[in-house]
């Protein structure tokens, strides 16, 4: 059993929130996030980057990535998320609560691409993931990314990460980590290796895992949403189900 069952409310909001000296660092990273969705020339970098190593294969307008990463939100995270607390009795609301005070700037970037490398990971660190692939593929847009998530998950196993307290209080299945870390090694080798799915995924939203749950099944998405602020209003408004 992991922290986030066995203790109490209190217990886990203080440890989420860790200690004061880390907070700092928190609200930096969190208003770097903020100005990155100012920052047209870095999110154009960092766009270039992922269609050069393959990631993605066309890059979106600015108008279909916040369509898509709307319907995104909306279709898949969410209720994916919902539907797995609710098997875990996990309070959804509250989990979203410690998760920001671990890491705030976590819940501010629903597609990643204004996150930090440690941002990222910490993220991917602090729940378990329905698909791990597309926050891999996201690290990809740091030349250090994916050997830095080893190293840390290796701090983390061994109990000599610096979150690791606040992470604990977090993450829902006690072999995760070690999960993930086997995941990551065998998947830097050999990309196409099935996915590491989360225990709710393959019964009850194997479609949208599939279009969702790496970047370039989702970016291709992103790319059929209407270029126009128009036509993505109209989109929103009256699309209301998934179609693959």
């Amino acid at each position: 059993m992991t922290a986030r069952k066995t203790e109490g409310k209190f217990t886990l909001l203080r440890d989420a929130a860790g200690p004061r000296r880390t907070w700092r660092g928190k609200s930096e990273r969190f208003g770097r996030i903020v100005r990155g969705y100012a920052d047209a020339r870095e999110l154009d970098s960092r766009l270039a980057r992922l269609k050069s190593v393959g990631v993605i294969e066309m890059v979106p307008t600015r108008v279909q990535m916040a369509a898509g990463a709307w319907d995104m939100l909306r279709f898949w995270i969410s209720p994916a998320a919902a539907d797995y607390y609710a098997k875990q009795d996990i309070h959804y609301g509250f989990h979203q609560l410690l998760r920001f005070l671990d890491e705030p700037a976590s819940l501010a970037d629903p597609i990643g691409l204004f996150s930090t490398k440690d941002g990222i990971i910490g993220h991917l660190m602090q729940v378990v993931h329905a698909n791990p692939v597309y926050d891999l593929q996201l690290l990809c847009m740091f030349e250090d990314g994916l050997a830095d998530l080893e190293a840390q998950l290796e701090s983390m196993l061994d109990g000599t990460h610096p979150r690791s307290k606040s992470i604990g209080a977090i993450v829902e299945e006690p072999d995760y980590h070690a999960s993930l870390l086997a995941f990551v090694r065998r998947w830097r080798k050999d990309p196409s290796i099935p996915p590491l799915l989360r225990s709710n995924v393959a019964a009850s939203f194997s479609d949208l895992e599939k279009t969702f749950g790496t970047m370039t099944g989702a970016f291709r998405y992103f790319t059929k949403m209407p270029t126009t602020l128009a036509g993505a209003l109209v989109h929103v408004r009256t699309v209301q189900t998934f179609t693959p």
